[in-house]
């Protein structure tokens, strides 16, 4: 979709309580049901389900794509639909996110939105509201969703700051923290691993060269290496995928949003670094623990979301509703 001049300067540049600019907490910013009354008797967050679930439907793995759009779109510069924006430079660009995807089922239930209700629902709101239903459909909780944001007017590829999969626990908690996000959280968040895949490109030195020793990682379960180094071998270019969730037992498992993962990193079956150390480092361990054997995943990943879904939110009278998700409005 074309862009102004104008918007191209701007643009052409991985859940209570609410987070300002800074990572404080302020009170009022958002709420549940901020949209009630604001669009006549349509209710727009059925609306913005029914697309997700026309959508999930002809495709189970957009609830993973939806999840990881909302992280990347929230730890950078807050939940304003910035990683929506188009343009030569824009977050889209930024090699965290080429492989984002999603974007349709945004634009699908913003335009259905736009019909009945034209010019009032944000395009951050659709992403917080779409993702919730896409983890409910695969089978999580049905958390609510917090919505009174505006949507950003900037979106510049060289503000992507997302942690990479090879960090520490300690380092990721400090990445967290400094979205106003703590170590539980953090470790619910990453549960989100529990659905999708992860490209070889992101994993492939625990299968070969594990910290330039030239030896695989002595952490990952020795069935799970010949499993891997099948998929992702030495030589190759790194664009395959393997499961984040590696439960042999239950072929579906990485289409099921339950506390699966964390059992599967417990057994030392973890495809990711981050993932894999989340359950030997002091400082996770535990909460790992608790969670592979509970039932109380989904309640409270569906809390960490809410607490995500409020960092760094516009609102009132900063940023815009945008017309289209794709590109600021004109002047």
């Amino acid at each position: 979709m074309a862009m102004s001049s104008t918007a191209l300067v701007a643009v052409g540049i991985f859940g209570l309580i609410f987070v300002s600019f800074t990572g404080q907490y302020v009170d009022g910013a958002l709420e549940v049901g901020f949209y009630n009354g604001k669009c006549l008797a349509v209710d727009v967050e059925t609306t913005v389900a029914g697309v997700v679930r026309a959508m999930f439907l002809k495709d189970l793995t957009i609830a993973a794509a939806l999840v990881r759009m909302q992280f990347h779109d929230c730890f950078v510069n807050g939940c304003d639909a910035s990683i929506l924006l188009d343009g030569s430079s824009s977050e889209k660009t930024a090699p965290p996110n080429l492989s984002v995807r999603g974007y349709n089922v945004i634009d699908a239930a913003k335009a259905a939105v736009e019909t009945v209700c034209p010019g009032v629902v944000s395009c951050a709101d659709i992403i917080v509201m779409a993702t919730r239903e896409a983890v409910y459909l695969s089978g999580g909780g049905r958390y609510n969703v917090q919505t009174g944001r505006r949507d950003g007017l900037v979106s510049l590829a060289s503000n992507v700051d997302l942690p990479a999969p090879s960090i520490s626990v300690t380092q990721s908690v400090a990445a967290f923290a400094r979205k106003g996000l703590d170590a539980t959280d953090m470790v619910y968040l990453l549960g989100g691993h529990t659905i999708g895949v992860a490209h070889c490109s992101l994993f492939q030195d625990r299968l070969y060269n594990f910290q330039n020793t030239g030896k695989p990682d002595p952490s990952m379960d020795s069935s799970l290496l010949i499993k891997l180094r099948g998929i992702c071998p030495q030589n190759s270019t790194g664009s395959n995928t393997a499961k984040l969730d590696q439960n042999d037992q239950n072929r579906f498992s990485s289409l099921i949003f339950d506390n699966s993962f964390y059992k599967q990193i417990l057994a030392r079956r973890g495809v990711l670094q981050i993932d894999q150390e989340l359950a030997f480092d002091p400082i996770s361990r535990s909460t790992v623990t608790t969670i592979a054997n509970s039932y109380g995943f989904s309640t409270k990943f569906g809390q960490a979301m809410v607490k995500l879904g409020a960092v760094g939110v516009l609102t009132e009278t900063q940023g815009e509703i945008r017309k289209s998700c794709r590109a600021v409005n004109n002047p």
